[in-house]
């Protein structure tokens, strides 16, 4: 079993806070012989004539001390999920979630919002300590 991220816990318990409910910790997806997972699949109901809202979490922590080398690793995850959803779940939406101090100091730069921008990355911010969900970010 692969390892979980240092803040998955706390997004979890953030999501929950804001009403989502939980649908699968991972979330498996499997197309030919390529398999992966993703860290959190979860629901919530919008509108009764809406219907329900589904999105996957990709959940890091960026604590190592390149956070250059971070984005490396969850740019290439992100994009290689969402193809996978695009495939077998459609209907889910992909977000990467961030702490917010990585946030707040890493993504302000014009590299990072570039990137952002270009390959369309849907963020959710989190605090770590006190497990909530700080902004979404489509």
């Amino acid at each position: 079993m692969a390892a979980r991220d240092l803040f998955h816990t706390a997004v979890r318990h953030g999501l929950e806070k804001d009403q989502w409910r939980i649908s699968n910790d991972p979330l498996e997806l499997e197309w030919e012989e390529v398999k992966v997972k993703i860290d959190l699949a979860a629901e919530r109901l919008i509108a009764a004539e809406r219907g329900e809202e589904k999105i996957a979490v990709e959940i890091k922590s960026f604590i190592s001390p390149s956070p250059v080398s971070d984005f490396h690793t969850a740019l290439g995850q992100f994009l290689n999920y969402r193809i996978m959803l695009e495939v077998k779940e459609p209907e889910r939406e992909l977000y990467l979630a961030i702490p917010i101090d990585t946030y707040e100091t890493f993504f302000q730069s014009r590299f990072a919002q570039t990137a952002m921008e270009r390959y369309q990355l849907k963020l959710i911010v989190y605090n770590p300590v006190s497990e909530e969900i700080v902004r979404w970010i489509s």
